[in-house]
């Protein structure tokens, strides 16, 4: 938004977007152009460029794009075929749409993916409670040669979190569903052999 209402990114330091968060988490959003003007993707690049020249990834365990679920445009596709991404995690559901989604992203993670060393990590299934959806989240895992990763439980303490501005982990730490994210952490984290 701060670029957006600037004109450009030149005046902006990395303070005014980088906010620090629970457990000293390192946070940065970033939009597009408003809705029928100009690419998103374009948004995704600007940023990545602006955070990387400005040391925003220096000192850093761990870096996570949250990216739109569809590769509509070469800007979201930039982290793949710059080699920004080491790993790509497909979050999804058990939703037609969702796996339909699911399976052109990885589509278009093996087209990008064969230049550099990105790899497809495996997919997440977030739960939205439809039928078979764990039987369709394997299969779909199955059919892109990798793995389901984790299956994420719907529960609404997530939304009682998110009222709050605060993760689950922060609002419910001792919860059922802070344990799963913990878990799905340590799954990626023994993924990636880091």
């Amino acid at each position: 938004h701060l670029a957006a209402t600037e004109g450009s990114v030149e005046d902006l330091e990395v303070e005014d977007v980088l906010k620090v968060g629970y457990k000293g988490i390192k946070c940065v959003e970033s939009g597009g152009p408003e809705p029928g003007v100009g690419c998103a993707g374009r948004g995704v690049i600007t940023s990545i460029n602006f955070l990387e020249e400005n040391g925003a990834y220096d000192d850093v365990d761990y870096v996570s794009y949250d990216v739109l679920g569809d590769v509509v445009c070469g800007g979201f596709a930039m982290p793949i075929r710059e080699n920004k991404a080491q790993e790509i995690y497909i979050v999804m559901s058990g939703e037609m749409m969702a796996l339909y989604a699911a399976n052109n992203i990885a589509r278009g993670i093996l087209k990008y993916a064969t230049a550099g060393s990105v790899r497809l990590g495996g997919l997440i299934c977030n739960e939205r409670q439809t039928d078979r959806e764990l039987d369709l989240a394997e299969a779909l895992a199955a059919r892109l040669n990798s793995k389901l990763i984790h299956f994420v439980p719907r529960d609404n303490i997530v939304q009682h979190a998110e009222l709050r501005k605060m993760t689950v982990i922060q609002y419910a730490p001792d919860s059922k569903q802070a344990a799963e994210y913990r878990a799905l952490a340590e799954k990626i984290h023994l993924n990636s052999g880091q």
